[in-house]
């Protein structure tokens, strides 16, 4: 890791769901997510330029999401939801977790592709806030590679119990293996997918 990125844990979960009061499913949801609590080096102050951070958080963002497909057993193909999200500690700013958006983004499909290809088109979507210690977190899954494939709109919740510390951030990556477990209420079906331009 950079100088600019010091990290003091990591906080993982996993859930796997076999059905949701429907029949058991032939396949379980299963979903993972992990979040990286390093320390923030703009923490109590203003500072004018901030990009340089990140280019040094690419290595994160391909750490996490390696450690998610380990969590799940996968590789990179067998993805099919994925999603980011970050908590600032208190001394932070909001302008603070827009770090996350450019480098998640590539560590997140670099280490997808890198592990035996996977589709990785559609947007990853994102959600953020500044918050204390233990706050939650709903980290939102789409499609991996289309956005609008209905059954796959959901989301997975975070928290770490001792972070982020006032000068921290949690930068966060989630991913899933299916949609929602009895999805049907129409739209676009994973099987539907007809451009793979990462939107239908």
């Amino acid at each position: 890791m950079s100088d600019l990125v010091k990290l003091r844990k990591y906080v993982a979960m996993v859930e796997e769901t076999h059905h949701d009061g429907g029949p058991v499913l032939a396949r379980a949801v299963t979903k993972a997510v992990v979040g990286g609590v390093i320390a923030n080096p703009y923490a109590g102050r203003h500072v004018t330029d901030i990009q340089p951070m990140m280019k040094a958080l690419e290595p994160l963002a391909i750490d996490l999401t390696e450690r998610v497909m380990k969590l799940l057993g996968a590789k990179g193909s067998d993805l099919e939801a994925y999603g980011k999200g970050v908590i600032v500690g208190l001394a932070g700013e909001l302008e603070h977790a827009a770090l996350w958006h450019q480098p998640s983004g590539f560590g997140i499909r670099h280490a997808i592709h890198q592990s035996k290809g996977g589709g990785a088109k559609s947007i990853v979507p994102s959600t953020v806030k500044v918050a204390a210690a233990g706050a939650r977190i709903d980290i939102p899954l789409h499609h991996v590679t289309a956005a609008y494939v209905r059954s796959h709109f959901d989301a997975i919740e975070f928290c770490v119990p001792d972070g982020p510390k006032p000068d921290e951030i949690v930068f966060i990556v989630a991913a899933a293996i299916g949609g929602r477990p009895h999805a049907r209420v129409g739209g676009l079906t994973a099987d539907g997918i007809k451009l793979g331009d990462g939107q239908r």
